[in-house]
């Protein structure tokens, strides 16, 4: 399954190089909202909240109401990920949180937050930067890779989103090799991020199990939807 995405930063949607350099910006949220509206799932991301640096609630809110969203970006707490699915979102995307800076998971909040809002609604983020997991809008890491991660996690949500930070919006193509691997730690549904740039690496990427979130090939047409 392809999975388009929306991230939001300074009240609008752009697509980021590495979490970093600024590469596209639109204003025109209806034509993404109408582009979209025939996939099963969007993802949606509010960048300057993952970056502890404001936040787009009322962009969130507006979105999630008109399209089918797992939405994400600096849910740090229960209150918050209520919030979000009160807004409209079908899941929450909770990442840094469930680090902790020793390099250990927070099972902890994991099981607290599936106990309140069902392990249904939560996609557990897991992005990665030179094989550690990276937190805080990617500007930290910790000494913990996903092999370790998930296997903790697994009890407490209904997906894995894997976003390969090294490959952010370079178009370069995701590492099939390191999906394969994911798909063997979990029997929740993988969904992988980072470089993918065609149909056929989607549909390869569907054959190990995987669904595919696809940002800059969309916005740049390098793939039509």
């Amino acid at each position: 399954m392809l999975i388009p995405s929306i991230d939001l930063l300074g009240g609008r949607i752009v697509q980021l190089v590495q979490g970093e350099k600024l590469r596209l910006a639109f204003d025109d949220f209806e034509y993404w909202i109408e582009k979209f509206a025939r996939f099963p799932l969007v993802q949606l991301i509010d960048l300057d909240a993952a970056m502890r640096q404001g936040e787009n609630s009322a962009l969130v809110a507006k979105i999630a109401q008109r399209l089918p969203c797992q939405a994400g970006g600096g849910i740090h707490s229960i209150e918050r990920a209520r919030q979000v699915l009160d807004a409209g979102a079908k899941r929450v995307i909770i990442g840094s949180v469930l680090f902790s800076a020793e390099g250990k998971v927070n099972t902890g909040f994991a099981a607290e937050l599936a106990g309140s809002v069902g392990a249904g609604r939560v996609v557990a983020g897991i992005d990665t930067k030179n094989g550690r997991i990276a937190v805080k809008g990617w500007k930290a890491q910790v000494e913990l890779t996903p092999d370790e991660a998930i296997p903790q996690i697994e009890p407490f949500a209904a997906a894995f989103l894997y976003t390969h930070v090294d490959g952010e919006g370079l178009m370069q193509g995701f590492p099939i090799e390191v999906a394969a691997r994911l798909r063997r730690l979990t029997k929740r549904q993988l969904i992988v991020a980072g470089g993918i740039r065609s149909q056929q690496e989607v549909y390869a990427l569907d054959a190990l199990g995987a669904d595919a979130v696809v940002g800059m090939a969309v916005y740049t047409e390098m793939l039509t939807v």
